[in-house]
C-alpha cells in the first residue's frame, strides 16, 4: 500500500468515523432526550427508525451516482451535509422535528458516503481490496466506541443538546479540510454508463447478489437494534450510569469487532486469491457462530458474562463485515460496483429500520433482555442464506459476471 494510497485511505477513515459517531449520538444520549422532551419508547423508536429508513431510501440514489460523478466530492459534500443536520438536531424539541432533521435530513445525507467511497476503495487497492476495505470499516467501531466516551460524557456535564453541537462542527470543519485537501485531485467520470434499467437488470440476475442482500439486512436488524437499545439494557439492568453504559455497550463488541475484521481481511485476501468464495463461506460462518453470543448478551446473569458475549459476538461481526463489500464485487463489475452497494444497502437498512422500533414497542411489554435475546434468529437467517449462495450460485453468478467484463 503506497504512502500516497494510504493517506486518501486516512482522510476516508477519519469521514466514516463521524458518519458513525454521528449516527450514534441520539442512542447514547436517548435517556436524558426522553426524560427532557417526555417521549415515549414507541416515539424514540420511531425517530431511530426513521434515520435508517431515510438512509436506506436515498442510499440507492447514491450508489448510481457514485458510478456517474466524481467519488471523492460526493464524501465530502456528503460529510458537510450530515454534518450540518447534526449540528441542527441539538435544537430540536418535537417528535417530527427530530424525524425531519435526525431522521430524513442525517439519514440521507450520510446514505451518499458508504456506496462513493467504498467502490473507489475497491478500484484503487484492488490487489488487496478486502484488507483497504477492512482498515475503512473499521472506523464504524472507533466511531462508535468514541461517540459513546465523548457524547456521553459531553451531555452529563453540558445537557445533551451540546453533544449534537460538538460533533456537528467536527464534521464541517473536517469537510472543509477535506475538500481543501481533495481539490482538483479527482474528475468525473466520462466513459459510458449503463442506462438505470440495464444496470438493475445486470444486478438482478444474480441470486447470489439477492441472498447477500437478504443476510446484510438480518446482520443490519440486529445492528440497529444493538446500537439503539444496549445503553438503555445496561443502565436498566446493571444500574449503570449513562457514561458508563455508553461506553461499556460500545467498547467491548466494537473492539471484537476490530480485531474480526482486521484477522478476516488479512485471511480473505490470502486464501480469496486462489478461492474466491471463501468470502462467502467465512461470513456464512460467522453469523452463525455469532449468533449464540447474541442469545446470551440478554440472558447473562452478570455485567462480565454481557461483556464478554459482547465481545465475541463482536469478533465475528468483525470477519463478516470484512467481507461484505469484497463479496459483492466478486459478482459485480466495476462501472456497477457502487450503484449495487446502494441497491444493497437500501433493502438491508429498510429491513433494519424495523429493528430498534420493533423492540421499543416488544419494551412496553416485555422485559428488554427477553426482547433483546432473541435477536439471535436473524443472524442465524443470515448465515444460511450466505451459505446457500456459496454452495449453489456463486460459482455460476461470478462466471457469467466474468464472461461479461
Amino acid at each position: 500500500m503506497r504512502a500516497r494510497g494510504f493517506y486518501i485511505l486516512m482522510l476516508l477513515w477519519l469521514a466514516y468515523f463521524l458518519n458513525q459517531a454521528d449516527r450514534q449520538i441520539f442512542s447514547i444520549v436517548l435517556p436524558f432526550v426522553k426524560q427532557d422532551l417526555n417521549l415515549t419508547d414507541a416515539q424514540i423508536g420511531l425517530i431511530a427508525a426513521s434515520l435508517v429508513c431515510a438512509y436506506g431510501l436515498m442510499v440507492p440514489v447514491a450508489g448510481f451516482a457514485g458510478d456517474r460523478y466524481s467519488k471523492k466530492r460526493i464524501v465530502v459534500l456528503s460529510l458537510m451535509f450530515w454534518s450540518m443536520a447534526t449540528l441542527v438536531t441539538g435544537f430540536c424539541s418535537t417528535v417530527i422535528q427530530f424525524v425531519l432533521v435526525r431522521g430524513i435530513l442525517t439519514g440521507g445525507g450520510e446514505a451518499f458516503y458508504a456506496p462513493a467511497a467504498n467502490a473507489y476503495i475497491s478500484e484503487k487497492f484492488s490487489e488487496r481490496r478486502t484488507l483497504a476495505l477492512s482498515i475503512h470499516q473499521s472506523a464504524v467501531y472507533f466511531g462508535i466506541i468514541l461517540s459513546g466516551v465523548i457524547a456521553g460524557a459531553i451531555a452529563e456535564r453540558y445537557g445533551w443538546r451540546s453533544a449534537f453541537w460538538g460533533f456537528g462542527i467536527c464534521g464541517i470543519l473536517t469537510a472543509a479540510l477535506m475538500f481543501l485537501i481533495l481539490k482538483n485531485t479527482d474528475r468525473v467520470i466520462t466513459q459510458s454508463i449503463p442506462r438505470l434499467k440495464d444496470t438493475m437488470v445486470a444486478i438482478g440476475k444474480s441470486a447470489t447478489f439477492y441472498l447477500l442482500t437478504f443476510a446484510f439486512g438480518c446482520m443490519v436488524f440486529v445492528n440497529v437494534a444493538y446500537l439503539t437499545w444496549m445503553p438503555t439494557l445496561l443502565i436498566e439492568r446493571f444500574g449503570l450510569k449513562l457514561t458508563d453504559a455508553g461506553f461499556s455497550s460500545m467498547f467491548y463488541h466494537h473492539m471484537g469487532a476490530f480485531l474480526g475484521i482486521l484477522a478476516g481481511g488479512i485471511i480473505t485476501d490470502r486464501l480469496a486469491k486462489r478461492k474466491p468464495v471463501i468470502r462467502l463461506v467465512l461470513q456464512a460462518l460467522a453469523l452463525l457462530a455469532g449468533s449464540p453470543f447474541i442469545y446470551w448478551i440478554g440472558k447473562s446473569a452478570t455485567s462480565g458474562e454481557t461483556y464478554l458475549s459482547l465481545f465475541l459476538f463482536g469478533c465475528f461481526r468483525g470477519i463478516y463485515d470484512a467481507n461484505i463489500f469484497a463479496s459483492l464485487y466478486e459478482i459485480v463489475k466495476p462501472s456497477l460496483r457502487a450503484s449495487a452497494s446502494g441497491i444493497m444497502l437500501m433493502a438491508a437498512f429498510i429491513v433494519g429500520a424495523l429493528g430498534p422500533y420493533i423492540l421499543g414497542i416488544l419494551k412496553q411489554h416485555y422485559e428488554l433482555s427477553l426482547s433483546f435475546s432473541y435477536l439471535w434468529i436473524p443472524y442465524v437467517m443470515g448465515g444460511l442464506s450466505i451459505l446457500a449462495a456459496s454452495l449453489f450460485f456463486f460459482k455460476t453468478d461470478r462466471y457469467e459476471m466474468v464472461q461479461d467484463n
